[in-house]
């Protein structure tokens, strides 16, 4: 039997379970991985918003990824929400020095409202530092924008050229997302070195999408870790997310926009099991 792979995810935590952390967790454990965390920031949000940030100082952030690869095997890192320059090169530093291996790069840069997370000092040394050392990123539509300082398209026909423009910035491979156009349908686009390929899906008509980011991104590290290749990993995270957002209003998580079902396969067999 093989040895089950480990994920480390680096990201805030949501105390209400739908995104973050807590997301990366569910996601990788969901995948078949073991979840291991390393938090960036505290925030105070529910499914209606976010009510505060509290970040983590950088080296106590360098602390928890020391304490990881140093006693733990580390097959895949995910990175998502890390809020400030300093974190950012802590990460990037951190994941240098260890050599970590399968990185899954969330740039968690813009709200769901539109408002930027990160300042342009952070963007510039995610950029410099961190997609360099990326085996996937995972922006979505508005954050590839704010990645290449221009606008962001509503066309999923100029996807294929700004991820190649993403690809052109160091990272092993682009996964964008198209969730953020109109639609019935929600394209997702894959370049690599060898070409690139799309990956469609409809649009599953639900306000219960908290979260699809971490998840996506969290599950493709998990897929990696085990042995897939990116396009492989790829189209599996994207089904497993389809899944979980399809299954997400069974869920009745708060008030406002709720977290997709990550545990569908796993809660969905038991039921049919008893």
């Amino acid at each position: 039997m093989s040895a089950i792979k480990h994920v480390l995810a680096i990201a805030g935590s949501d105390p209400s379970g739908g995104a973050g952390i807590q997301a990366d967790i569910k996601a990788i454990s969901a995948n078949g991985a073991y979840a291991m965390a390393a938090i960036t920031a505290l925030t105070a949000q529910n499914t209606c918003g976010v009510r505060g940030v509290q970040l983590v100082a950088p080296a106590f952030v360098t602390a928890q990824i020391d304490a990881v690869f140093e006693d733990i095997r580390v097959d895949a890192v995910k990175i998502g929400m890390l809020g400030s320059p300093e974190i950012t090169l802590a990460v990037a530093e951190a994941l240098t020095r260890h050599r970590a291996r399968c990185i899954v790069l969330d740039p968690v840069m813009v709200a769901k409202g539109g408002d930027r997370l990160l300042s342009e000092a952070a963007i510039r040394t995610l950029i410099e530092r961190l997609l360099p050392l990326a085996t996937i990123l995972t922006p979505n539509l508005p954050e590839a924008a704010a990645l290449l300082d221009e606008p962001e398209p509503t066309d999923p026909q100029a996807m294929p050229a700004l991820a190649e423009r993403l690809l052109a910035l160091g990272p092993r491979a682009v996964l964008l997302k198209g969730g953020h156009l109109s639609g019935a349908a929600s394209p997702d686009y894959l370049a690599t070195a060898d070409g690139g390929i799309w990956l469609e899906a409809a649009r599953i008509p639900t306000k219960n999408t908290h979260g699809t980011g971490c998840t996506l991104s969290s599950a493709l590290a998990a897929q990696l870790a085990m042995g897939a290749e990116p396009r492989v990993a790829a189209r599996t995270a994207k089904a497993y997310v389809a899944g979980a957002i399809a299954q997400a209003d069974g869920l009745e998580v708060g008030q406002g926009q709720g977290p997709t079902h990550h545990f569908h396969a796993l809660w969905n067999g038991l039921q049919r099991s008893g």
